[in-house]
């Protein structure tokens, strides 16, 4: 078994902070070809734990727009990685709201079941809630704003709770 490190939630802050309203060069703006929330998800985690996962296929990882993992700019396919990383890489559990804390990930769905859209926890006014947490995105470009503003018919939240070195 790998070794386990904190998840850095200071650094996913700082990196959702300065990139929320703006682009990062150093990755392509998916928000033409069908979003830029997931990319911009994955690039706060890896802000806060410093490690990529470059298994084929079902690793996390980008290198450019043409080599980078589904998971890396695919809803379902983050939340897979996440849930089920055992290897390399930040790894979450599914959790209740009352668990969620700064740079987490929340996603949100539809009434089919799919979910199509990420979010970065950036900041809290009191114990968690819809009304109290506030999150950071790409695509509709948000910082700080309200969970309780969206309109969605299903959520899942996603605690970070480490990084497999």
């Amino acid at each position: 078994m790998p070794n386990i490190s904190l998840y850095n939630r200071q650094k996913t802050l700082e990196y959702a902070d300065k990139w929320a309203l703006s682009r990062n060069p150093r990755y392509y703006d998916f928000s033409e070809i069908g979003g830029d929330c997931t990319n911009f998800a994955s690039q706060c985690i890896y802000a806060g734990s410093g490690i990529m996962n470059f298994t084929p296929t079902h690793g996390w990882y980008y290198v450019n727009s043409f080599n980078r993992s589904p998971s890396w700019t695919a809803v379902a396919f983050l939340y897979n990685f996440l849930v089920t990383n055992s290897y390399k890489g930040p790894f979450a559990q599914v959790c209740d709201i009352s668990k969620i804390e700064l740079g987490d990930l929340i996603q949100l769905g539809n009434s089919s079941g799919r979910f199509y859209h990420s979010l970065i926890v950036t900041s809290l006014n009191g114990q968690p809630g819809e009304d109290t947490i506030y999150i950071s995105t790409h695509t509709m470009d948000s910082h700080n704003r309200p969970l309780n503003s969206y309109i969605y018919d299903r959520i899942r939240f996603l605690h970070i709770e480490g990084v497999y070195k």
